[in-house]
C-alpha cells in the first residue's frame, strides 16, 4: 500500500511540475550528455599542418530560463564534459575536459507529451586535453551553433543535437622540455558534433 501511495504521488509531482512548465514562466533543465565527433581538424603551424580530430565522451549540464505564450522557451545553456580527445598527426590520445556557454531559443508543443526544438548560439568555450605525446595545449574562445530536437514525458526529454563549435585561440604550454608560453590565434580547433542527451525540465 506504501508503495502505491509512493507511486502516485511521484507521478502527481511529476505532472504538476510538467503542467507548470507548459504554462509559462521559470523553468531549470539539468541533463546529461554524450558526445561523439562527426569531423574535426586543428590547423597546426607548418610544418605540422591540419590534423584530424576526435572527442568523445560524457558529460554534463543545465539549461535555466523562461517561457512565452506557453511554447516558445528562452534562456542560458552550460555545459562541462570530460571527452577523449584524439589527434592523427601528433599521435595525442587523452582525456581532456571541456565546457561552453551559450544563449538559446526554442519551441516545444504547450502538453504534457510532446515535440520540442530549439536552437543555441555558443559564445564561450574551451577544450583542455592532458598532456600528450610531450605536447600540452588548450583550445580556447569558442563560438559556433547548436541545433536540436526532444520529446518530451512529463518531466523527462530525450534530446538529439548537432554543434559546430571553432575554438579561434590555443595555448601552448609546453612541447616536450619547452615551457613555451606560445599562444596563436592562427591556430585553430574546429569541431562538428552529435550530442545525445537526457534532460529533465521543470517548471519553477
Amino acid at each position: 500500500m506504501r508503495k502505491i501511495i509512493l507511486a502516485s504521488v511521484l507521478m502527481l509531482v511529476s505532472f504538476s511540475s510538467a503542467y507548470a512548465l507548459d504554462k509559462g514562466g521559470m523553468f531549470f533543465e539539468p541533463m546529461l550528455t554524450y558526445e561523439t565527433t562527426d569531423t574535426g581538424n586543428v590547423n597546426f603551424p607548418a610544418p605540422t599542418g591540419s590534423s584530424d580530430t576526435t572527442l568523445k565522451g560524457w558529460g554534463t549540464g543545465a539549461r535555466f530560463g523562461f517561457h512565452v505564450l506557453d511554447i516558445l522557451f528562452l534562456g542560458a545553456d552550460g555545459r562541462y564534459s570530460i571527452p577523449k580527445f584524439k589527434d592523427t598527426t601528433l599521435g595525442q590520445d587523452t582525456d581532456s575536459k571541456s565546457w561552453n556557454a551559450s544563449a538559446l531559443a526554442g519551441v516545444q508543443m504547450p502538453w504534457i507529451v510532446g515535440l520540442r526544438a530549439w536552437g543555441n548560439w555558443i559564445f564561450a568555450g574551451e577544450v583542455d586535453p592532458d598532456n600528450s605525446r610531450n605536447v600540452d595545449e588548450k583550445f580556447k574562445s569558442a563560438n559556433g551553433w547548436r541545433l536540436g530536437v526532444g520529446m518530451k514525458v512529463a518531466v523527462v526529454s530525450l534530446n538529439v543535437e548537432y554543434q559546430d563549435i571553432k575554438y579561434d585561440k590555443t595555448d601552448i604550454t609546453s612541447v616536450g622540455v619547452f615551457n613555451t608560453g606560445f599562444s596563436s590565434d592562427g591556430t585553430e580547433l574546429h569541431n562538428k558534433a552529435w550530442v545525445f542527451s537526457v534532460s529533465f525540465p521543470f517548471g519553477l
